[in-house]
């Protein structure tokens, strides 16, 4: 007789559906269904409408794709429902039955766009991404609108600057650390990433640089979950030689590190021994430096800087459930104050608030956040999202930057 195992986790997620006691708090906390009538609700579209759902049917629902995958709505179920991997399920079956967009497949494909744009050419691919009238071409034929915040690439990636450097490395006391350092650091803000590798070098660690693919939410998110397993798998393959040795795996995008934890294996029912393995391992960078600290560990010699600056936790960070790890550290600066924003979300969702016809909506529901971050009278703002940076620095027109930067910078070290 053949035993077929029973994966708990899938079995979970399609049971949580019935402890929806249809309080409608998600309704009431989802920050979409607060700005337009094409979105009606986490409830509606989550834990009701999967009641419908069946494999022999169409799927019953197209305003599923109107979702931000927020997870606003998980983090106030007083029940446990799961309704933002209910929703994620559904959009797939939906591009399953569809097929998906040139628009999706193009913008979820972060790495490769990256190596078009980022290097030698990347004065060129910057200009014309902001010449306006091509914008407005794009936006007709593809639908990625005009306005939406596109960061401009970087000359030299992270991964050059890494490999090129010729400066003497601190002795490693304490160990090794895999930095996963994800498309936007490595195409976008390399100097996020020279001033993670810093903080970590200057804490005692040697930090390591193994291959990496994008982390795929991307692709989980516009519901192409085949080129998002094969992006988990890949990373798998190239993490778990490191996870298997508990060497931490340490990334600075909220996003990237909630994809290998938890986004990509939930939702793609991806739960092997490796795969759980570089779950364990995997950290976002103050999570693992306040370990650090409360282990004593932490280094805390920190020049004083006079600043009171609002920081905003992105819903990906949030939905960690860590708590706010960067205020914790940031709170041993001598000077430094941040004002948490209390914004339920900056509006852009990853790609969400690049299509144009859901740009609008993504500045609806970033405008109080923006709003704050006016209010507050800096002209930075502090952010552990690379793409929620750059929606506030487009909503309310200042520099994001990222907390880590505040560190190094507290540390004396240059990036």
């Amino acid at each position: 007789m053949t035993i077929i195992p029973v994966d708990h986790s899938e079995h979970s997620l399609e049971q949580s559906l019935d402890h929806c006691i249809k309080c409608n708090i998600c309704t009431a906390a989802c920050p979409v269904s607060a700005v337009t009538d094409l979105f009606p609700g986490p409830k509606y579209v989550g834990p009701q409408a999967q009641r419908f759902r069946h494999d022999r049917q169409p799927s019953p629902d197209e305003s599923v794709d109107y979702c931000s995958g927020c997870r606003v709505c998980n983090e106030v179920c007083p029940t446990g429902v799961r309704i933002a991997e209910l929703n994620a399920r559904a959009r797939a079956r939906l591009v399953a039955e569809r097929g998906i967009p040139l628009r999706n497949r193009l913008i979820s494909r972060s790495g490769l766009i990256g190596r078009l744009g980022a290097g030698p050419q990347a004065p060129l691919a910057n200009a014309a991404l902001s010449f306006k009238p091509l914008r407005v071409i794009i936006e007709r034929t593809l639908g990625i609108a005009r306005a939406a915040p596109l960061p401009p690439f970087s000359r030299s990636t992270f991964r050059s600057w890494f490999r090129r450097r010729r400066t003497a490395q601190p002795v490693a006391t304490k160990g090794q650390v895999v930095y996963f350092h994800g498309c936007a650091a490595n195409y976008y803000e390399p100097w996020i990433g020279r001033a993670v590798v810093a903080v970590l070098e200057h804490n005692g660690f040697e930090v390591l640089l193994p291959d990496q693919r994008c982390c795929g939410l991307p692709l989980l998110s516009n519901g192409d979950f085949a080129a998002a397993r094969h992006a988990h798998e890949a990373n798998v393959a190239l993490l778990a030689p490191y996870a298997l040795r508990n060497i931490p795996i340490v990334g600075a995008s909220t996003s990237c590190t909630l994809t290998l934890k938890e986004e990509a294996p939930e939702l793609l029912g991806m739960q092997s021994d490796t795969v759980r393995a570089v779950a364990r391992q995997t950290y976002d960078i103050f999570e693992f430096l306040r370990m650090l600290h409360e282990r004593g560990e932490l280094r805390t010699d920190f020049r004083p800087i006079e600043r009171t600056l609002p920081y905003h936790p992105p819903c990906q960070l949030r939905a960690h459930r860590i708590g706010r790890p960067a205020l914790d550290v940031l709170e041993l600066v001598p000077g430094l104050r941040l004002i948490e924003t209390h914004a339920s979300c900056c509006g852009i969702a990853g790609t969400y608030g690049l299509k144009v016809e859901k740009y609008q909506i993504s500045m609806d529901v970033g405008a109080p956040l923006f709003d704050m971050v006016r209010r507050s009278g800096s002209t930075m703002a502090l952010c552990d999202s690379e793409t929620c940076r750059w929606q506030i620095s487009h909503g309310a027109g200042v520099t994001a930057r990222h907390p880590i930067e505040i560190l190094a910078e507290a540390y004396g070290l240059v990036t």
